[in-house]
This record gives structure tokens, C-alpha cells and sequence, in this order.
């Protein structure tokens, strides 16, 4: 049953509840405490009760059609007793005269039901505004909930946004730098530059099956940075070495999608693209109770120039992290002895997609 039927579905028990509760309380008053009979007190009971539950029924529609009219609290209230006036002297003028024709030879419940009128007017108004009070919680209670799931849809849309944002960032970061790698072995070994573009192809075929607020298992982030890792093995040679230190836990850890590629950029570009000697690359894997901590370090020369725009791949993990998982103290990088390490920290929770 969609959500709008069970909530009128509520609304609609409460009130026929609220009103037999009304109806039942009139009748023993009416009966036990006024004396009238049986039936005149039952009838009593029902007619201005029903009477008048019909037409704050219909009252509901005419506030819930202008609530929203630019109004003054003054004019509201102005608005409210005119209607008041209109809707109580309607209710009595109908019930009272449905009364006096069902009973119209029953002098005792004649006399009792036109000395109540002070009472039935005051009842009246009293009823009047209750229903106005409860009709006005009822519209600002529903208009906040759906402010409040308007503004979750507007912030999973930006959410959206940004890991789009930060996708259009990395792809063709990543790309530039293998096609450039490529056209250098064009030249220097054409078979090289033949097996790296297979591989490439392996790659992409991997990164673009999925999206980059997805998730995936550690298994296949590591299967496809291996696939990068060859890649430049082609190019670098023996200047580049990797090695693997994981707990076999991990694998079946569940990480964002593309979350480790970024790093591994990163450790290539700051490592063997400004050394002649051979860089490790190594990655550790540890899963904890709360935690699954992966590091991926590199060797370094601090006396290399840093070139415009690097640091692009780090940014967008911080951000990816921070989106997905709502904190800022997932990721972090640090040095020592010449070895930079970047330090990434996966909840183990089990994340669904966005």
C-alpha cells in the first residue's frame, strides 16, 4: 500500500475513533445525567455529532486549499470566525431541525433540546477549533517532511554531482598518461607498445564497468591495479618493482569503486617518474574490527621538482571518502626516510549503492 493511502488510512481511524469516543460520552451524559430516554439521547448523540463530524470533514479541504494563500495572521483569524459563524449555525440549524422532526411529539426532549442552544454554540465553536488546531499541525507536520525529503533528495543529487564531478577527473588523468606512455614505446619498442595497449584495453573494460559510486570487492580493486601496474612495468622496466603484502581477509572487503587507482598514480608518478633507480612500490592490507587499513608506499627523491597540478588523484579520494562515509578522517599521507605512504581506512560496514 503506497505511503499516502496508509496515512489517510491513520487520519481517517482516528477520526471516526475520536468521533465514537464524542458520540458515546454525549449519549451517557445525556441518558444518566440529563434523564432523557434511550432513544432521544442515542439520537441526540448521533445526529449533531455525526452532523458536525461531516462537516469538519469537509472543512479539512477548504483550510488545506488555503493555507497557502498570502494572508496576515489578523485576516486569518478574521477568515476563520466568519466560517465559524457559517459552519456552526449551519450544524445547528440541520440538527436541530432533524430533531425537532423525529421527536416532534416528545415534549420533555423538545424542551431540553431548546433550552441547549447557549450550550450546543459554545460546543460548536469549541469543536471548531479543535478541528482548525489539529488540521493546522496536521498540513505543517506533512509540509516539513516533505521539506526534509525534499532537501535528502537535493543532497543525494549533489552527492551525485561531485562523485561525477570527481570521475571526469580521474579518467582522463589517467588516460593521458598512458596514451603518452604508449607513444613513447611507439618509437623506442613498437611490440611493447602493441602488448600495452591489450592491456590498457583490459583496464578500461574494467573501469568502465562500473561507476565510480559503486562498490566492488578489494579483490577486484587489486586484480585491476595489477592490470595498471603492468601496464608501466611495460614502460619502466626494472625501475619498477611491486610488492604485495595482504591479509587474505581483505578480500572480501567491500571499498568504493576506483578508490585505490588514484594512489597507485600517485606513488608512479612521485616515484619512478623522477628516479633512474628501481622504486618499490608496496602495498599492505590489514583487515581490523572496526577498519580495513590499506597502505600503499613508494620510494622517493625529496630533491625532485613537483610539477603543476599534481596532488589531483589525493584530493579526490579525500572527497570520495568524506561523500561516501560521511568523515574526514579516512585518508592520510605522510613520509619518513624518503618512503611516502598513503594511508586509507574502509569502515567495514556494508556500503550499497548511491
Amino acid at each position: 500500500m503506497p505511503v499516502d493511502e496508509i496515512k489517510n488510512s491513520v487520519y481517517l481511524k482516528g477520526f471516526a475513533i475520536a468521533w465514537t469516543v464524542i458520540i458515546a460520552i454525549q449519549f451517557v451524559l445525556l441518558h444518566f445525567y440529563y434523564n432523557l430516554d434511550l432513544y432521544p439521547a442515542l439520537a441526540d448523540s448521533l445526529v449533531f455529532n455525526l452532523t458536525f463530524a461531516f462537516a469538519g470533514y469537509l472543512l479539512w479541504f477548504v483550510i488545506r486549499y488555503n493555507i497557502n494563500e498570502k494572508k496576515t495572521v489578523f485576516d486569518k483569524i478574521v477568515q476563520h470566525f466568519i466560517t465559524a459563524i457559517f459552519v456552526v449555525g449551519a450544524w445547528y440549524f440541520i440538527a436541530h431541525y432533524t430533531l425537532r422532526g423525529i421527536f416532534s411529539s416528545n415534549e420533555r426532549y423538545l424542551e431540553f433540546l431548546n433550552g441547549s442552544l447557549v450550550l450546543r454554540i459554545i460546543t460548536g465553536f469549541l469543536f471548531y477549533i479543535v478541528y482548525v488546531l489539529i488540521y493546522y499541525v496536521i498540513i505543517y507536520y506533512e509540509d516539513l517532511q516533505e521539506k526534509l525529503k525534499r532537501e535528502t533528495e537535493l543532497q543525494n543529487l549533489a552527492k551525485e554531482a561531485e562523485l561525477s564531478a570527481l570521475k571526469s577527473q580521474i579518467n582522463p588523468h589517467f588516460l593521458f598518461n598512458s596514451l603518452n606512455s604508449i607513444s613513447s614505446l611507439t618509437i623506442t619498442s613498437p611490440e611493447k607498445a602493441q602488448e600495452m595497449i591489450i592491456k590498457l584495453s583490459d583496464f578500461l573494460r574494467y573501469s568502465l564497468s562500473g561507476n565510480i559510486d559503486s562498490v566492488t570487492s578489494l579483490e577486484n580493486e587489486f586484480d585491476n591495479i595489477l592490470k595498471y601496474l603492468e601496464i608501466e612495468k611495460i614502460r619502466f622496466g626494472k625501475r619498477l618493482k611491486f610488492l604485495f603484502d595482504f591479509k587474505e581477509e581483505c578480500y572480501n572487503v567491500k571499498v568504493p569503486s576506483l578508490i585505490l587507482q588514484p594512489l597507485v598514480e600517485n606513488a608512479v608518478k612521485h616515484g619512478v617518474y623522477n628516479s633512474s633507480e628501481e622504486v618499490k612500490i608496496r602495498f599492505d592490507c590489514e583487515r581490523g574490527v572496526n577498519f580495513t587499513i590499506i597502505k600503499i608506499s613508494n620510494d622517493y627523491d625529496p630533491k625532485a621538482v613537483r610539477k603543476k597540478g599534481e596532488g589531483i588523484g589525493l584530493k579526490n579520494i579525500q572527497e570520495r571518502m568524506k561523500l561516501i562515509y560521511k568523515r574526514q578522517d579516512l585518508f592520510k599521507v605522510y613520509s619518513v626516510d624518503n618512503i611516502f605512504t598513503a594511508e586509507l581506512k574502509v569502515p567495514n560496514v556494508n556500503l550499497v549503492n548511491n
